[in-house]
């Protein structure tokens, strides 16, 4: 919904008809740069750039008013605007398009000199509005990457080496030609391609080509050995995010002491739509087309592979069928391009699922270690976090760890929605052996949410107090928090009874700059198989732009996250991913899909993102509900059927 969403913003600021707007995706350009990039990721669509838009809207509205004013000879601050047009004292009109020759000719106003129109003059922000992208999405017009056909275009299927670090060894170039419609086979210093007139023979083409791959380095990685590696690394102290008070003193002198250890594994994006790249690589420039969240990085990448200069790089930027941080990388794009410059003409490149799934950059693998000190009401007076995981941050901007401690990492951890007297944060970067780790909808808190709530779960279990009370009683110093845990509990009726093996669990959040609480009601079998029944999420993102894409953003969120919950991890053996396809990454079955309903708060703070903040909650609200049902808690995911059968 972001398309919408910054088009509402302007539209809404610069006052114009929303019927009568269309977006563009921009290409990459230093003007359209902010903080030296251009990127959609972190939620950061609508709280990053409302000010900028709306500031940017109203000078744009200053300026066509003293155009009208200059044409009327009229002090600016008499007129008024109307849906694109300027509007005097007498009802006499001015189109803004018969104003901007004018207008772009006078100097532009301050950005903070202009008068931002108050929520009561909204028409647009706050309230339902329909999007843009759905028509073209409902009815199949709606062109993604994949869909890019450029005449004179060939299509590649690719196979990746199966280990990181691995080559091409052996590969029946014959066989492969041999196959009607194949036209060449390429190497790469990592894959190979064969590139056809049309999917199905480039993948019989691959097929008979029957690679045999040298797995170099990485070929005896496993979970196992990066699970042992990370229990033996946690043990040790990591880079200090928080220190308040003295938690050791805390520690010795409390009531009750209580520790555990948390996992949650490698996940995978599995977007709908597959890597895919489509290029045209000449020697004077290149022509690109594809869905890339950052699409100026795209261009740098590829200039700096192909030795052409930026601006010889056109990109046709599509929209795409899921990203949730995957195209955050560009690793897909420069396979293509080590394709392309060895194709005569436009060539597009697409991944298998199986391709997609074995080749990701996964959410990384966390081991983490928590302990608290009770006092003898079983309040927390004590609280120390360990998250020992891969850090992104050191691969993609390596000066954001000159602490030690990696931002994302600790995203939840480091500033818990609650008040401890006592608390220590740490990260220990813990980089597995053999495998890319990059953001997966939500990074730090998709992980942390898991481990602060499902403990602050059992630190209410040991205290014997109903899980929301023991929450509200550590939400008094947060209004916000306390409010969404409070409409949550209304609305998901907890506390009333439930059936035998069913329950209710809770989460509570800030992330992203939305407060969040979810409660999560779910049915274990005999035979331990889990049936989520019903999701609700309270939701306080600040001032809203469309109620109707929040809610949207929280359903998709939730399932997204009870997917990876109940079926998501992604495990290694021989330098190889065992899962290959969603007959063993599976994805939830559209009979398995809860209720999902979403409750907003009315507020007038700054925008916060909704993008990933359902996905992180739903982890602990499952657990602890499972907990609920059936007194099991579970502190490694995905969860496990055989752990819940009933004895």
């Amino acid at each position: 919904g972001t398309h919408t969403a910054h088009a509402a913003i302007i539209a809404d600021e610069v006052g114009v008809d929303f019927a009568d707007v269309s977006v563009e995706t921009a290409i990459p350009a230093d003007a359209y740069r902010w903080g030296g990039s251009m990127g959609s990721g972190g939620s950061q669509g609508v709280r990053r750039w409302n000010d900028h838009l709306r500031k940017g809207a109203a000078q744009a509205r200053a300026l066509l008013v003293q155009a009208a004013a200059g044409e009327w000879k009229v002090d600016a601050a008499t007129l008024t605007t109307k849906d694109g047009s300027v509007v005097d004292a007498f009802g006499k009109t001015l189109a803004y398009g018969d104003l901007v020759d004018l207008a772009a000719a006078l100097p532009v106003p301050a950005a903070d000199s202009v008068q931002l129109k108050q929520p009561d003059q909204f028409k647009l922000l706050g309230k339902p509005t329909k999007r843009l992208d759905t028509p073209a999405k409902v009815n199949g017009t709606q062109k993604y990457g994949i869909d890019a056909m450029p005449e004179g275009v060939k299509i590649a299927a690719i196979a990746i080496s199966p280990v990181l670090g691995g080559k091409p060894g052996k590969v029946d170039r014959e066989a492969a030609l041999a196959v009607k419609g194949v036209r060449q086979v390429v190497l790469t210093g990592s894959a190979v391609a064969v590139v056809a007139d049309h999917t199905g023979a480039a993948k019989k083409g691959l097929e008979a080509a029957a690679i045999e791959w040298e797995d170099g380095p990485n070929a005896a990685v496993s979970s196992a050995a990066i699970i042992k590696h990370l229990e033996e690394e946690s043990l040790k102290p990591g880079a200090v995010a928080r220190n308040d008070g003295d938690v050791e003193q805390a520690l010795a002198s409390a009531a009750i002491r209580h520790e555990a250890v948390y996992q949650l594994p490698f996940l995978a994006h599995t977007t709908m739509e597959p890597m895919n790249c489509t290029l045209h690589v000449r020697k004077d420039g290149c022509e690109m087309w594809v869905g890339t969240q950052v699409i100026a990085a795209a261009q740098a990448a590829t200039a700096a592979l192909t030795g052409l200069a930026p601006e010889t790089i056109k990109i046709h930027n599509h929209i795409i069928g899921g990203g949730f941080g995957r195209r955050l990388e560009v690793d897909g794009i420069m396979h293509a391009v080590e394709v392309a410059m060895q194709v005569e003409g436009p060539v597009k490149v697409i991944w298998s699922r199986e391709e997609d799934i074995q080749h990701g950059y996964y959410r990384p693998y966390y081991y983490d270690r928590l302990s608290a000190g009770l006092d003898a009401q079983g309040k927390p007076v004590a609280w120390t976090h360990r998250v020992s995981g891969s850090s992104i941050f050191a691969r993609i901007a390596p000066p954001v760890m000159a602490s030690g401690v990696d931002p994302d990492g600790v995203d939840g951890a480091q500033h818990p929605p609650y008040a401890f007297p006592n608390i220590r944060v740490e990260f220990r970067q813990v980089e597995p052996q053999g495998v890319m780790t990059s953001w997966w909808r939500g990074v730090g808190p998709s992980h942390n949410i898991f481990m602060v709530e499902s403990f602050i779960d059992e630190l209410a279990a040991i205290a014997k107090v109903d899980p929301v009370e023991y929450r509200k009683g550590l939400l008094t110093e947060n209004p916000r928090a306390l409010k969404v845990l409070e409409l949550v509990a209304e609305k998901a009726g907890w506390g009333t009874p439930l059936g035998e093996r069913q329950g209710r669990g809770v989460s509570v959040q800030f992330a992203f700059g939305s407060y969040l609480a979810m409660v999560l009601e779910t049915a274990v079998a005999d035979d331990g198989t889990v049936k989520v029944d019903r999701i609700v999420t309270a939701v306080d993102c600040g001032m809203t732009v469309n109620p109707d894409t929040i809610a949207a953003q929280a359903e998709g969120g939730a399932l997204y996250g009870l997917t990876a919950g109940l079926y998501g991890a992604i495990t290694f053996a021989d330098g190889r991913v065992e899962q290959s396809n969603f007959d063993n990454y599976l994805p939830l079955r559209i009979d398995e899909a809860p209720h999902v309903e979403t409750h907003l708060v009315e507020s007038v703070e700054a925008p916060g993102g909704m993008g990933e903040a359902a996905t992180s909650a739903v982890f602990p609200a499952l657990t602890n509900a499972i907990f609920a049902a059936t007194g099991h808690r579970i502190r490694t995911l995905p969860v496990n059927a055989e752990d819940l059968k009933k004895a």
